[in-house]
């Protein structure tokens, strides 16, 4: 049945219908549902339990869900789809030729986003085993043993990443229907408690709490922590549509509210205590029958938010890729549904960063201090990104202001609040963040030092020497068909180091020269080509242009390619050794893939050596060349050229001349 449900919406990710919004259910809100498992612990914290503070607390967090969430990112975000895909580096493709500098926001918020990643699974994860502790039977569960536990979970969730989700993300949309259906009922049986908590709808009260109470502002931290996913929503924006999100969003947002609203009537009838410690009144509100089952949903739906976030790195890491923001790394695709993708490297680090943090912190409390901080900082970023956007769309100057007004007031104030953690935790996400953003500078930055090595020659120039040259006897026969990989946007230009290897290297003879260029653009999945045949059977140019989020698997393309031409007579590939034309048999083709390395004879600035350096030690555990275009190394040269991007001109050096004596 559900396999049905997943495929229907496949064929049709726009519609709104009921598998559509089951499937949003699944995928979309683990972060932002998980939240009541946390929120109101951190609110309360070491504070004694007051009207003021529960109520107002809750009024926080009902405006924050609907201006944070609803308004920036369920009715005004999800407009900037990029052909239908989302997220922060989709956003930045929508935008990146009208604002050049728009790349350091996507990176930095990208980065955010990735470190905010390796906080999540931890903190919700460690929130549902520490329920356990609700039980007499388990209420002297040691720390240590709740750490063990959630190691072994994290650890199978991270193990399982090979084999694709396609099987158990069947269960996703059941399990959060579920899980958000308990929150519901959890909340409205408690509301009775005391029915003065409805108050908190009145904005007031929220306000109130933010000006007079006792380090009230930086309550805001804590209040924060109920809106974290919402980023999710946006990014996700491609697996179901805009219409499954919006509809869902409104029982996930009526959901999480009358959840909050029933803790916070419970925390109400207790006015004067504090709460005990490790004691979390999420797990307190339930019945203690009921207890060891809301343990299981509270884990499953744990493990739901882990796996949504880590397929979201996976995604956001390809799309950088795509992008030139990062080093090419080994994707596998465990499964034929589209999207899927697992990246060896990024799920290491991921795991590692996620089983430190469980290690350090130990303690979901200890946690809180560390979350929030990074995701503060990529939600700025998302809003001057769409701020741009709006801006590119020629709305009206007066509501671009008034939408930065709003937000960044919003967000400054969160992030203010938040960094009232750094020394509690909080710098752990903003250096592995740091870390994440240096990685992405120095690829892109790199390359911009690259480029200026790059020169470019007109390709007619060269055309009659390689035709010499391909009919030269006198030189051995490099390959039938030589291919070289460029980087050439113009289709009359072709690179000079390209040409050097050809003519002066050593001569290459080849019956056909192909130049191949991928243009990488800002259309998510477009997936085409366009052939330039210069001269007929000697010089043919093939260009792809590929979305940032294909895989590009250049090797099967080429030939598809090629096929395709020689179906439609373009162009004979059959080898011209007489011995092997007389028996139709197909030319060889070879691919040379240019390997750069650094020269000693460059005279750069020390920053601009330090940059150069960093990308090198990068490049030696990113793919080789040949692997990131997807080419199979038994048919490809690799040629090692020195790149020299400043030449030492300051060299003095005096000729003398000693008289024989």
């Amino acid at each position: 049945m559900f396999s049905f449900i997943v495929l229907s919406v496949g064929k049709n990710l726009h519609k709104v219908s009921l598998a559509g919004l089951i499937v949003a259910l699944g995928i979309i809100y683990g972060d932002i549902g998980t939240s009541p498992l946390y929120v109101f612990k951190a609110i309360i914290g070491d504070n004694f339990i007051d009207e003021s503070l529960i109520i107002g607390g809750i009024s926080c967090i009902i405006w924050t869900l609907t201006l944070q969430t609803t308004v920036k990112y369920v009715i005004l975000t999800l407009r900037a789809d990029n052909k239908g895909e989302g997220g922060i580096f989709s956003l930045y493709a929508l935008v990146r030729r009208h604002a050049k500098w728009a790349v350091i926001i996507g990176m930095i918020g990208g980065a955010a986003l990735l470190a905010d990643g390796i906080i999540t699974p931890p903190i919700t994860v460690t929130s549902a085993i520490e329920g356990l502790r609700t039980l007499p039977v388990f209420r002297d569960l040691d720390q240590l043993t709740i750490v063990k536990i959630v190691v072994l979970i994290i650890g199978f969730l991270f193990f399982m990443q090979q084999f694709g989700t396609n099987s158990i993300g069947k269960l996703f949309g059941p399990v959060m229907l579920i899980w958000f259906s308990m929150l519901a009922v959890l909340g409205i049986t408690h509301i009775v408690d005391d029915v003065s908590v409805l108050k908190a709808f009145n904005p007031y009260y929220g306000i109130q709490l933010l000006t007079t109470y006792k380090s009230g502002f930086l309550i805001l931290g804590a209040v924060f922590l109920c809106t974290t996913g919402a980023e999710a929503l946006y990014s996700d924006l491609g697996h179901v549509g805009r219409g499954n999100i919006r509809i869902s969003w409104i029982f996930v947002k009526a959901s999480l509210i009358l959840n909050y609203l029933g803790q916070g009537a419970w925390l109400l009838t207790r006015r004067g205590m504090m709460l005990e410690k490790g004691s979390n009144p999420f797990f307190m509100i339930m019945p203690e029958w009921f207890v060891i089952f809301g343990v299981i949903i509270a884990t499953l739906a744990a493990v739901i938010a882990s796996q949504a976030l880590i397929s979201g790195s996976f995604t956001l890491i390809s799309e950088a890729m795509r992008l030139n923001l990062w080093p090419k790394l080994k994707i596998n695709y465990p499964t034929e549904l589209r999207g899927q993708l697992y990246i060896p490297g990024i799920n290491l680090m991921l795991f590692v960063g996620c089983t430190a943090i469980v290690l350090i912190f130990q303690e979901s409390s200890k946690m809180e201090a560390a979350y929030g901080l990074s995701i503060t900082i990529c939600m700025l970023m998302t809003s001057c990104l769409f701020a741009l956007y709006l801006y590119t769309r020629r709305t009206k100057l007066i509501w671009i202001w008034v939408y930065l007004a709003v937000y960044l007031t919003m967000e400054f104030s969160f992030l203010f609040a938040n960094l009232t953690k750094f020394t509690h935790g909080g710098y752990v996400t903003v250096i592995v963040g740091g870390v994440l953003f240096l990685v992405m500078f120095v690829w892109f930055k790199s390359r911009k030092i690259k480029n200026r090595y790059v020169e470019f020659v007109k390709l007619e120039d060269y055309l009659p020497i390689l035709q010499e040259l391909s009919n030269d006897t006198t030189i051995p026969k490099f390959a039938t068909h030589l291919v070289y990989m460029s980087s050439a946007d113009n289709p009359k230009e072709i690179e000079h180091k390209i040409i050097y290897s050809v003519l002066n290297k050593k001569p290459k003879r080849a019956d056909i020269y192909w130049f191949v260029h991928v243009d990488v653009v800002d259309e998510p999945y477009l997936s085409e080509y366009s052939v330039q045949t210069v001269i007929p059977n000697e010089v043919i140019r093939v260009e792809f242009r590929l979305g940032f989020r294909v895989e590009q698997r250049i090797n099967l393309m080429f030939r598809m390619v090629v096929e395709d031409m020689v179906k439609n007579k373009e162009v004979n590939i059959t080898s011209r050794y007489e011995s092997l034309s007389k028996n139709n048999v197909v030319g060889d083709f070879q691919f040379i893939v240019m390997e750069k390395f650094l020269s000693h004879d460059n005279d750069l600035p020390i920053h601009e050596r330090l940059i150069m350096r960093l990308y090198f030690m990068l490049k030696k555990i990113s793919l080789s060349e040949e692997r990131g275009f997807g080419l199979d190394s038994s048919y490809v040269t690799i040629e090692k050229f020195p790149l020299v991007v400043a030449p030492v001109t300051n060299l003095q050096l005096k000729r003398v001349t000693y008289r024989n004596s």
